[in-house]
């Protein structure tokens, strides 16, 4: 596969340099630091309320503020929350989220900074419905929406506001869905539509965002927009807002954000983030200004970003621009993933490779601290303990020894050496694409094992999902091993809640929960714990808990259960992408999705002594 243009380069890190868009006194894009920002969790009518969440975001950090504007009262109180705002001598950006309402994102573009709206639902209700669009009766579809969008346009032109044309997996249009598919192409070319019609009228102060819950397409989707941006021409060179939709909370929604957004940060994409978490919206700020931070760091140490001319390898020091590596195709399809072919080994009555699942592997010297309840350590247990694996560790650059290996008769596990100067990712590129493929990889989080007791785990969290997050999601990978985590248990249980986020090996329940704003019907903190509470022992089943409609359905679509706000105080109920339960009221509501997995044979009794420990 040749290298395609879907990053500046996928060997070296430079950030993809596009166009300035002003959002109030924020610049994003071009030259300026990657932005912070977040949304609010109260009722946009709360006028005090969003006042003060709003400061209290900014005082953490926060560089830009969203609010939701479901009605086109919410969307006139924006005036007040912004002009109390001011008069307490705030003037961070203001971001109107809209759906559905075109009425609502005209309204609410005479008082903020900016106007999110989502292709998927603007001037359309999902309905779900399977046609077939000739192509007459699409282009008339897209004349519709020309007619709807054209005036948000013209009158955020003549403010000098700017868009998000924000696509969420969840929530595509029936039009997009019947030609495209629920796919991160869909995802693209819904924007796309939008965007030319915006470009048709001469607007240009425009940010795309590809947001899903699933890293996977999120990642892809991002990809294959840059790369059709790359297409169109120079003159397409928008900013992106990087996003997960629907993280979830504590350390599984920090993994599943780092793993997603990371990762394509560590490929110069992405100008403004938010990490959506199932918590009070203030958290949300340290662990997006963490991941941001080192590209920040090496952006402001060069002349432009645009010169920066090498990577940044775990110790923090530039790695030498290594022009070996342009000469190799790159590795794996950065717009589908497919889990790269390898031959099986058997390794100590553990087999990896070919159709097993992603071992997990530790040290001699962690094993041995916890060789004594290896046995009570449940589904946290290490499967290979490193130096009885035989694996061949190699520098990537020492094409010799490479060659070496892919002349043994027996398909070998390879990793590479630590301390070598390179950044992990392109460490392990590079490897990948010299290595033959019938070898296994043994993939890490850091080439420079960690030697400090104290390190922050939450930094060391965001950092080994970033990098292992990125191979896991480009189908590199056989095996892994966290060391940048001194503590063994911790590391084993942050390698197995990597595998989960990334989808590559499911060992608990999986949550998509979306964090809550202003449309949220029910208390999300609180009702995510008590379904938790409730579920969490239930391995492999996958529960989605959505506050709203706006992208409940569609972001369940890999889901078996949903748990979805459909009024105040009332709650529906999914299978998949199907409601089968309606209006039930938000008291019983999680006694009846257990009804309902029981129904459909997916629920087993808590263990006793699990049900012992959370007593």
């Amino acid at each position: 596969m040749k290298n395609p243009a879907y990053c500046p380069d996928p060997w070296v890190y430079h950030r993809r340099l596009t166009r300035e868009v002003k959002v109030g006194n924020v610049g994003v894009g071009g030259r300026n630091p990657i932005r912070v920002q977040s949304m609010l969790t109260c009722d946009t009518m709360d006028t005090e309320t969003c006042i003060e969440q709003t400061l209290d975001l900014v005082q953490v950090g926060c560089e830009i503020v969203r609010i939701t504007a479901p009605t086109v009262k919410d969307a006139k109180n924006l005036q007040l929350i912004k002009r109390g705002l001011l008069e307490r001598g705030c003037d961070v950006p203001i971001v109107a989220d809209i759906h559905f309402k075109p009425e609502a994102a005209f309204e609410a573009a005479q008082w903020v900074e900016k106007v999110r709206i989502n292709p998927g639902n603007y001037a359309d209700s999902k309905k779900f419905v399977v046609k077939e669009y000739s192509d007459q009766q699409y282009e008339e579809e897209l004349e519709r929406i020309r007619g709807r969008f054209t005036p948000l346009v013209k009158l955020c032109q003549e403010r000098g506001i700017s868009i998000r044309i924000g696509t969420n997996h969840g929530s595509l249009s029936d039009r997009i869905m019947n030609r495209y598919g629920d796919t991160p192409l869909g995802m693209v070319e819904s924007a796309l539509e939008f965007a030319r019609i915006a470009r048709d009228l001469g607007y240009h102060d425009f940010i795309f965002s590809m947001k899903a819950s699933n890293p996977k397409v999120m990642i892809c989707a991002y990809r294959l927009l840059v790369s059709r941006l790359y297409t169109e021409g120079v003159d397409w060179n928008y900013p992106l807002h990087l996003g997960v939709t629907e993280a979830g909370d504590g350390e599984d929604g920090r993994i599943k954000s780092a793993i997603g957004i990371g990762s394509l940060l560590a490929d110069g994409l992405g100008d403004t983030i938010r990490v959506s978490l199932t918590e009070d919206s203030v958290h949300e700020i340290p662990v997006a200004q963490a991941l941001v931070l080192r590209y920040n760091a090496v952006s402001a140490g060069n002349a432009g970003l645009s010169d920066v001319a090498s990577g940044v390898s775990d110790d923090g020091e530039k790695s030498e621009n290594d022009s070996q590596s342009r000469t190799y195709a790159l590795p794996y399809d950065p717009f589908h993933f497919e889990k790269r072919e390898t031959e099986t080994i058997h390794l100590n009555g553990v087999d990896l490779g070919g159709e097993e699942l992603i071992r997990v592997a530790i040290s001699r010297a962690n094993f041995e601290k916890i060789a004594h309840k290896v046995d009570k350590m449940g589904d946290f247990q290490p499967e290979i303990v490193v130096e009885d694996s035989g694996v061949v560790a190699v520098d990537p650059r020492d094409s010799a020894k490479i060659a070496e290996i892919n002349g043994k008769p027996q398909p070998c596990l390879v990793t590479v050496l630590d301390h070598i100067g390179l950044p992990t990712i392109t460490a392990f590129r590079l490897l990948t694409a010299q290595l033959q493929s019938r070898h296994s990889i043994l993939l890490k989080d850091t080439l420079v094992p960690s030697s400090d007791a104290q390190k922050d785990f939450v930094q060391t969290l965001l950092e080994s999902a970033t990098n292992l997050g990125a191979m896991i999601c480009d189908g590199i990978g056989d095996a892994i091993l966290v060391q940048g985590e001194q503590a063994p248990g911790q590391s084993l249980r942050l390698a197995y809640n990597i595998l989960q986020a990334s989808g590559s090996r499911i060992f608990k329940t999986d949550y998509v929960a979306c964090p809550s704003c202003g449309r949220t019907l029910f208390n999300l903190q609180t009702t995510t714990g008590r379904i938790k509470a409730a579920t969490t022992h239930l391995k492999g089943v996958k529960i989605a808990i959505m506050g709203c409609i706006v992208n409940g359905p569609g972001e369940m679509a890999d889901a078996d259960f949903g748990y979805v706000g459909g009024a105040p105080g009332k709650v529906n109920l999914y299978v998949g992408k199907t409601a089968v339960k309606f209006n039930i009221p938000e008291a019983e509501a999680v006694d009846r999705l257990v009804d309902l997995i029981k129904e459909h044979g997916r629920w087993v009794e808590k263990p006793v002594e699990a049900a012992e420990v959370m007593a």
